[in-house]
């Protein structure tokens, strides 16, 4: 099969003005819980776009791990992702469940979670993944994956649960939404579409765009 003959009709559901709520991260909940029930095969990645110093895009997928004022993810403040944002915190973000034809995309700044955040979730993991937060120079070149696995003995003989504690180049960030977009799969390709934008005030405007 040629891949432009790769066509799937889009039918489940609609969307209309009249049924979104008033603001993006509370309809993003709705969409959200029902992903949830529906059982979408990990309905928190994400993918995440970030701008290198030459300005070209750099897209990658991580998981969302909270909903508060914002999107909530965690990572390595030193790698590619972290050391972009931190030159330039402009960020856009797309969700895709195909299971239920739909895709949410945000856009936005990010700014770092408070200190005790990071270190609730950071605790709140198995400890092998708090090791692999130590092991990985996230981005970096090795020569090997037996430096990885060499350096993660190591570090299992030097931490144990009770003495582990977060690395400081590890934390999160929450995404705050100026922009969002609720996207349905309809027939004939004439998908719903509907736009938030944050306005001046803090209230946010919603209108219906063209598929």
């Amino acid at each position: 099969m040629n891949i432009s003959d790769i066509r799937i009709e889009y039918s489940l559901k609609s969307l209309t003005l009249s049924e979104v709520l008033e603001t993006p991260l509370e309809q993003f909940q709705i969409w959200f819980n029902e992903a949830l029930v529906s059982e979408v095969m990990e309905p928190n990645s994400m993918n995440i776009a970030t701008i290198r110093p030459d300005g070209t895009p750099n897209a990658r997928i991580v998981l969302l791990k909270g909903i508060d004022d914002g999107l909530v993810f965690f990572t390595n403040y030193n790698s590619s992702k972290g050391q972009e944002l931190a030159q330039n915190p402009n960020i856009a973000v797309t969700f895709f469940w195909p299971e239920l034809e739909r895709q949410v995309r945000f856009s936005g700044k990010v700014e770092k979670v408070s200190e005790k955040d990071s270190d609730e979730y950071f605790f709140s993991r198995p400890f092998s993944s708090q090791i692999g937060a130590w092991v990985s120079p996230q981005s970096a070149e090795i020569e090997s994956r037996e430096f990885l696995e060499e350096r993660e003995k190591q570090l299992q003989q030097e931490f144990s649960p009770q003495t582990m504690k977060r690395p400081t180049h590890w934390g999160g960030y929450r995404i705050v939404v100026s922009e969002a977009e609720f996207w349905q799969g309809r027939p004939s390709r004439l998908h719903d579409r509907i736009k938030y934008k944050l306005q001046v005030d803090g209230s946010w405007t919603k209108t219906r765009i063209a598929p």
